[in-house]
């Protein structure tokens, strides 16, 4: 353990967006009821489906059913980045659906932000939304040569205009977009479930789908029969054998600081509140949030056998060891600083690691997700999405090129076990290789292949 780094094992205070929030569920479902359009999941994807449907037909019978209570997964434990990044590439996507496409993508991500943070303002004003932009921090010669690689549009900042900004050690460069708010994503989520029910959405927590078919959700309290039936899963979609192998559930855990002090505030700096990330190969996300703390994140918890998801598993001791040590080397004025949070959960990843939303007329079942763990703005951007498709608008957002799109399914057991905590492991590996050899590392490019790249 590095001198001056107290960690905290967190147990007793996990979500910090928690905290303070009365979290009695709702109401479960009464019994058999009819729908105009059935949605299956209380996130942000279906919450905000369930809004664009009802704002654009107020006479709309919507249902939402939610196996816990709203929020209940990554949209209300995720790192509180609003951002324009989309798992895939744009010179993938350009591979992939044409230039124009992924240009049209790539814009109405972007525009998402613009949407959400009025959505913020309407519903939520105290989700600190705050469009600081993003700091992506190259911190040895292989993330420098990585970053130089991808830069893209992105601004880069020579080392002496990143120490102007932060207090942030051993980095290189950065490159900076302004494509990023931070925000509190669980005070968001709670306003827009108010916002629903207010619209006259029925929402149902503590019900739990145990089945689908065209025109019915099955559950243990009754049956819901809909026209329309979406899938707003994401992570826990392989709870249901209609979606068991379309995205597996991968972990990311996340640790918080107490309240900065003026001194160690001064030390990290931020003061524009950017979000911050740096080119290594295992994900990490950082903000400093409105009230002065850190909260920051990374992959490196493994995926389970089957798809499990399990409460126990939001806890991993060593990763959040990992993180906090992790943070405190690129915040030296973080020396001593309390860890009060720990927390997690799954996120949802297709087997090409492409986003989706889709529609079957025909059948009435349609779904979103698989957005990585970047899914506040492309949720969003996916709620409007559904509603034009299931409302039969002809928008520019029906043909965005992930609209329809098909992802194979993930292999079975234990390939799939295999594989996926086989690309975790090599990510780690090649961040160890690079740190010591300050060369982009072979496994890297296995890396960027596992996940699309």
């Amino acid at each position: 353990m590095e001198p001056g780094l107290t960690l905290t094992d967190g147990a007793q205070r996990p979500n910090l967006w928690l905290e303070g929030v009365d979290l009695q569920p709702a109401a479960g479902l009464p019994g058999d009821r009819d729908a105009d359009v059935a949605i299956i999941g209380a996130g942000f994807t279906g919450l905000w489906t369930a809004l664009y449907l009802k704002r654009a037909d107020p006479s709309l019978r919507v249902v939402v059913l939610e196996r816990e209570y709203a929020g209940f997964g990554a949209s209300g434990r995720n790192g509180g980045w609003c951002s324009d990044l989309f798992p895939v590439s744009d010179a993938r996507l350009t591979r992939l659906h044409g230039r124009p496409a992924a240009v049209a993508m790539r814009a109405a991500v972007r525009e998402s932000i613009a949407e959400v943070g009025a959505r913020c303002a309407e519903l939520a004003p105290n989700s600190g939304f705050h469009r600081g932009g993003s700091l992506y921090f190259a911190r040895s010669t292989a993330q420098l040569a990585r970053a130089r690689a991808t830069l893209g549009d992105m601004r880069w900042l020579q080392a002496g205009a990143v120490a102007e900004i932060t207090g942030a050690t051993g980095v290189l460069g950065a490159a900076y977009t302004p494509y990023c708010a931070s925000l509190n994503p669980y005070a968001l989520l709670r306003g827009l479930a108010t916002a629903v029910v207010d619209a006259g959405v029925l929402l149902y927590e503590q019900s739990a789908v145990t089945g689908v078919e065209a025109g019915r959700v099955f559950t243990e309290r009754g049956t819901v029969r809909a026209e329309v039936v979406v899938r707003a899963t994401e992570a826990y979609s392989a709870s249901l054998a209609v979606s068991r192998r379309v995205l597996a559930p991968v972990y990311s855990l996340i640790t918080a600081t107490e309240p900065l002090s003026a001194s160690q505030l001064a030390g990290v700096g931020l003061a524009e509140r950017p979000t911050f990330t740096d080119y290594g190969n295992v994900v990490t996300y950082g903000q400093r949030t409105a009230d002065g703390r850190i909260v920051f994140g990374g992959r490196g918890a493994p995926y389970h056998f089957r798809s499990r998801t399990r409460p126990e598993f939001d806890l991993e001791p060593t990763v959040f060891a990992t993180l906090q040590r992790t943070l405190v080397g690129l915040f030296p004025a973080l020396r001593g600083v309390r860890f009060t949070h720990n927390w997690g959960g799954p996120l949802g990843i297709a087997r090409d690691w492409h986003p989706s939303v889709g529609f079957d007329r025909a059948t009435g079942l349609a779904w979103a997700g698989g957005y990585v763990g970047d899914g506040v703005a492309t949720s969003n951007l996916a709620g409007r999405t559904l509603a034009d498709l299931i409302l039969g608008a002809e928008s520019d957002l029906v043909r965005l090129p992930w609209v329809g799109h098909r992802s194979r399914r993930w292999e079975l057991e234990p390939l799939r076990w295999l594989g996926i905590n086989a690309g975790i492991r090599l990510a780690e590996a090649a961040d160890r290789r690079e740190e010591l050899t300050g060369q982009v590392s072979r496994r890297a490019s296995v890396v960027s292949w596992l996940t699309g790249g």
